[in-house]
């Protein structure tokens, strides 16, 4: 992923043969003072340098969107 100031994980996309999915954080992703975010980027092909998709999650919005993700893994669950 461009512009990556730190990968914090990555790990096999399950359903894939040879995909990954790679966290990282990303400083000023949208230009000077813009709000640092956490990307997740999704790998077709782990040795690509560029995801397939991502998503950039403002540092604001980081527990939202881990709460709303356990919810919907409870709600896979039943």
């Amino acid at each position: 992923m461009s512009n990556v100031s730190k990968i914090v994980d990555s790990f096999d996309l399950s359903g894939t043969e040879s995909g990954k999915i790679e966290i990282a954080i990303l400083e000023q992703p949208y230009g000077e003072d813009s709000e640092s975010v956490a990307s997740i980027g999704i790998f077709l092909d782990k040795d690509s340098h560029s995801p397939y998709w991502k998503v950039h999650i403002p540092r604001s919005n980081i527990d939202q969107v881990v709460a709303a993700l356990q919810k919907a893994k409870f709600e896979l669950k039943k």
